[in-house]
């Protein structure tokens, strides 16, 4: 069994700039791809991020020059660094590696 917690959201105005954090509570991220999803209200949930075990990303176009995932296997920590946020990446974010989902962290952008 594995735990994902992900943290680091809140309100941010349009412009501005996030790091979310997904904690696995083992050592996970050095052996699989790991993925941030994003739900918007009345949307279904889409990917944003991945990063391979060996380090390579890939983004969703709606992101790409924005966002930036990377991560920390010593500390069992996946990032995702978000600048010049728009009202339309209001959504709640989801750390997913193999089956396991973190319970997801929300981000409301608005003025």
């Amino acid at each position: 069994q594995v735990q994902l917690v992900e943290s680091g959201g809140g309100l941010v105005q349009p412009g501005g700039s996030l790091r979310l954090s997904c904690a696995a509570s083992s050592n996970i991220f050095a052996f699989h791809n790991m993925v941030w999803y994003r739900q918007a209200p009345g949307n279904q949930r889409e990917l944003v991020a991945t990063i391979t075990k060996g380090g390579s990303t890939l983004y969703a176009d709606s992101v790409k020059g924005r966002f930036t995932i990377s991560r920390d296997n010593a500390k069992n920590t996946v990032y995702l660094q978000m600048n010049t946020l728009k009202p339309a990446d209001t959504a709640v974010y989801y750390c997913n590696v193999v089956q396991w989902w973190g319970q997801g962290t929300q981000v409301p952008v608005s003025s």
